[in-house]
Parts: C-alpha cells; structure tokens; sequence
C-alpha cells in the first residue's frame, strides 16, 4: 500500500513518521536507522557541546544513510546559544530542521533565504497558527499524553488533532499517545499526515545511549507510571513516576520555588538516569505510551510492525 500524504512528500521520506529529538539520546545511530526504515530521522543539537561536535555527528550519520534525516533544536534548553550550532547544521548541508521548546520567530529569521524544511513542536491551536505564520513547512502537535514537555493545557490528542488541523493549511504531524500502527491510524482518521513518536523510539536497539534500565522502565511500565512535574514552573512536562519525581513534586506542593528545583530537574539529573542508568538518582521523560511498549526491536523491524498493523487496520476499513 501507498503511503504518500503531504508530509512524506514534504521530507522525501516512505513513511509518514517522525522520530523526536530525543535530548541526549538522539544521534546518529538511532537517526540513520529510522531514516533507513522508511521515516525522517533526528540528530538532538543542543545535546551536543560544541558546533564541531555537531557536524562530527552530521558527517556520521550520512555515512550511515544516504536518505532524509532532520537536525532538532531543543531552543529553550537551559538558554543556551543555538546561534552557532545552526550554522555548523546548516553549512553541513541538513534537509530539516526542527524547533521545541521555545519562540521559534528569531529561529526563523537565522533562516531567511536558506532553502529547508521546518517543521515546529506545539501544543496549542494558537501556537500552531503562529507556527504558520512565521513560515513553519509542517507543525508537530503534541497531545497531553506525550513524554517530555507538554502545553499548559491538558489537552488530550484525539481533541487538539482536530482543532489544529481546522486552524492551519500546513500539514500537520500528530504526537502524544502514539506508538502502533493504530495510532498512526488514528492520526490520519484525525486529520493529521503523519505522526511523531518519542517513546517508542527509545524503546529500540539503535538507541545506543539509553541505559538497560531506562529501557526496562519503559517496558515493565504501564500508563499510570508517569507523572507530570514543572507545572508550578509553568513548563509541565511528563516522566516516569520514581522516588526522585516524587521528591519534585513534593517540592512543587510546598511551593518551594525554582531554586530548589533546579537540581532535582538539571539535565545532570535527567541522564543519571537515561544514560547512567541510576533510576533512584534522577528523571526519565516518558508519555504514557508505557502502557502499548512491551519490547526493544530493531528499528527496521518497529517499522514493520507499525506498518503492518496500519494496513491490516486498513483493510479492515475497507470492508
């Protein structure tokens, strides 16, 4: 079966699959595989310390495949500076870009003349419109249940799908919640052309970086072993349910502040975890795809299933 829709066309890519930027999980093993698979792969840049580094990790990634693969730019990360990876990406001769986690207007104007694809993470109507606005090629919507950073809102996917869908004329890339075949079936019944899958991905053999006990905790996991931590912040954001999260969210309720969070929420705290492998020690993000997750594939054969189970999906609906 075809699977052309606007996204695929857009990236050049088999399969209208997204894979997400993955903070200090996403290189070039696991963005090779899933561009190889048929999807658009994504190389994580503000994980990476310096803008040689960065086209180090460009340059092994196209050894690995000669097929479409993406560079994310996590804007709002810790503040730092992203001026300077951009143009190591760029002048690395990258087909897409895409932006989360913050204002991507001066992003964009970086890219002015500069002919390539932009895709932008939101998680609002609102924020999707803008997205269009300033230029956006595609808008990654990502519903309540996603991992990682979420809107204010808790608006669930199958609802804000819909809504942004209505509101723009650029396609849309459904996130949050999938993990199948059914979601991304889901997702094109919705009105979406294509989803974005954070999760799961991490859940693979190629994502070398994660630690055994990460994966194991997306595996053994449920729905209900995740939680939502930041909202007193005003940066809600959704992981796995552990002692250290709860130690957040105590903080949280005693309204403590910002200061007495930020060790508990540092990017040293969250790969003691993912990388080092010490759950007790720190913070995973995660959606609540925990509960569809029961094993660690190979990219190649993940994407099977999924498109296996959408064209079975498929047929049922042809009947």
């Amino acid at each position: 079966m075809k699977w052309e829709t606007r996204v695929t066309e857009l990236l050049g890519i088999q399969y209208p699959i997204v894979q997400g930027g993955l903070a200090y999980l996403a290189y070039a093993d696991l963005a090779a595989a899933v561009s190889n698979a048929g999807g658009l792969g994504q190389i994580t840049a503000m994980s990476i310390a310096t803008p040689d580094l960065l086209r180090a990790e460009i340059r092994k990634t196209k050894t690995m495949t000669n097929k479409p693969f993406g560079v994310n730019f996590a804007i709002g990360q810790h503040g730092r500076p992203y001026e300077h990876m951009l143009e190591a990406a760029l002048q690395e001769g990258i087909d897409v870009v895409s932006v989360t986690g913050g204002n991507p207007t001066p992003f964009f104007k970086l890219l002015q003349g500069v002919h390539i694809k932009k895709l932008v993470l939101v998680a609002a109507r609102r924020q999707a419109e803008k997205a269009e606005e300033i230029g956006a090629d595609a808008v990654m919507v990502v519903g309540q249940e996603g991992g990682g950073h979420l809107g204010r809102d808790d608006i669930g996917t199958m609802v804000l799908i819909p809504q942004v869908v209505d509101a723009v004329s650029i396609p849309v890339i459904a996130s949050g919640g999938i993990a199948d075949g059914r979601g991304l079936m889901a997702a094109l019944a919705l009105g979406a052309e294509g989803i974005e899958m954070g999760t799961r991905f991490i859940a693979t053999k190629e994502c070398i970086h994660a630690s055994e006990a990460y994966k194991k905790s997306l595996v053994l996991g449920n729905e209900y072993d995740t939680v939502v931590i930041k909202r007193s912040i005003g940066a809600p954001a959704r992981a796995i349910s552990n002692s250290w999260t709860e130690n957040i969210l105590k903080i949280e309720q005693e309204n403590l502040g910002y200061d007495s969070l930020k060790d508990y929420i540092s990017g040293k705290a969250n790969k003691r975890f993912i990388i080092d492998g010490e759950p007790d020690e720190g913070f995973g993000w995660a959606g609540q795809t925990l509960g569809l997750i029961r094993d660690i594939p190979t990219t190649a054969d993940l994407f099977e299933r999924i498109i296996s189970e959408a064209e079975e999906t498929r047929r049922k609906w042809a009947k």
